[in-house]
């Protein structure tokens, strides 16, 4: 069938509305008509061409509707509402212990751009594009899916917002609950509050942390985050941030989790920990960084790598709706909402900064 998609891989700011072929789906895979999408930093660092092939339609924060059944599918039905993941193989001891994010190959089924068994869903005038990007290549009004991306939403929810659960939210708030385990009384510094940031800052609030430290460059976000829940707002160019950081309790913090490239973050992440702290972290350094082994070691301080908030969404992810029906987890008011046809306009206040998370609407205006 002949869908509308956003094309990566032809240069450009920003991916290029294209009609593309889409394949019906196979075995094990559901078609989706999109509702919205969100567009998270992955879409943007991927969009010039770094691990996934190109041309690709990208997109990983999918929310719409189950349109098709490929063969075998029995455990969803035609109309259901479904928030969209990462892929996984449903296999492997990770998948099978509930961590699917550390799926032993999730590289090839998230960013190798094809199915395992190198075909793609989708082609167009110059021939075969990449799909399946995580699962999903949801910057499309159409996606094909393996069943083990989709997640089952109650129908009542708002579907046009709820595609960030599927990783920018899940990122935050399950790095928080499910990785890092913060817990009633316990102390956190999050450095960056972007959508991820403020995922964590709302969680960290909603288990009941004692202190939450938000620091950021951005002093329109540090307020955000206050009205989220941070007790303490540090503005990343100020003077002397580790003294600070550790003056809020007098001893360092329990846990910080970084979800910036920046390597004197990550030092300073470790640097603020009190004794048998753990520095949580999302995105890897870029360029040469080393960690202070010696201070680790004397301080008895862990590194932890966080892919996807260590979070099952099968699970996961309708409990943060619920949170967000209870109030709990406000993740809404981080949204700004484009026309799918707008999706130039949104990179470019992705990149700016000038919007926290970006949703595309697949419905307005194609």
């Amino acid at each position: 069938m002949k869908i509308t998609a956003a094309l990566s891989g032809r240069g450009g700011a920003a991916p290029e509305l294209v009609e593309l072929e889409q394949e019906e789906p196979r075995a094990g895979e559901m078609r989706i008509r999109l509702v919205a999408t969100g567009i998270c930093h992955t879409d943007l660092h991927e969009h010039p061409g770094r691990h996934a092939p190109q041309p690709i339609v990208l997109g990983h924060e999918g929310a719409g509707v189950v349109e098709k059944l490929g063969e075998g599918v029995s455990t969803f039905e035609i109309g259901d509402h479904v928030v969209l993941s990462g892929n996984s193989c449903g296999r492997c001891p990770s998948c099978l212990a509930g961590r699917p994010t550390y799926c032993d190959l999730a590289m090839p089924l998230c960013f190798g751009g094809k199915r395992l068994d190198g075909s793609t869903a989708l082609c167009g005038d110059e021939g075969e594009v990449h799909s399946h990007f995580f699962g999903q290549s949801s910057f499309a009004t159409h996606s094909i899916v393996p069943v083990r991306t989709a997640v089952k939403m109650d129908k009542d929810l708002p579907l046009e917002k709820l595609g960030p659960l599927g990783c920018g939210v899940v990122t935050g708030a399950g790095g928080v609950i499910e990785a890092l385990k913060v817990g009633f009384g316990d102390t956190i510094a999050i450095f960056g509050t972007g959508g991820v940031g403020l995922s964590a800052v709302m969680a960290a609030k909603l288990v009941g942390a004692k202190r939450i430290v938000a620091v950021d460059l951005n002093r329109e976000r540090l307020e955000l985050a206050r009205e989220f829940g941070a007790t303490d707002c540090i503005a990343g160019d100020e003077d002397d941030i580790a003294a600070k950081i550790r003056g809020v309790t007098g001893r360092g913090v329990d846990f910080t989790f970084n979800t910036t490239n920046a390597p004197p973050v990550h030092s300073l992440a470790l640097e603020v920990l009190a004794m048998n702290g753990t520095a949580g972290f999302v995105a890897a350094p870029l360029g040469q960084w080393a960690p202070q082994m010696f201070a680790m070691l004397a301080g008895g301080k862990q590194l932890r790598g966080i892919l996807g908030g260590d979070a099952n969404p099968q699970t996961f992810l309708p409990q943060l709706a619920e949170y967000w029906q209870q109030g709990k987890l406000p993740f809404d008011r981080m949204l700004s909402f484009y026309p799918f046809a707008e999706i130039d306009r949104a990179f470019a206040d992705a990149h700016s900064g000038k919007a926290i998370k970006p949703v595309l609407l697949m419905e307005n205006g194609q």
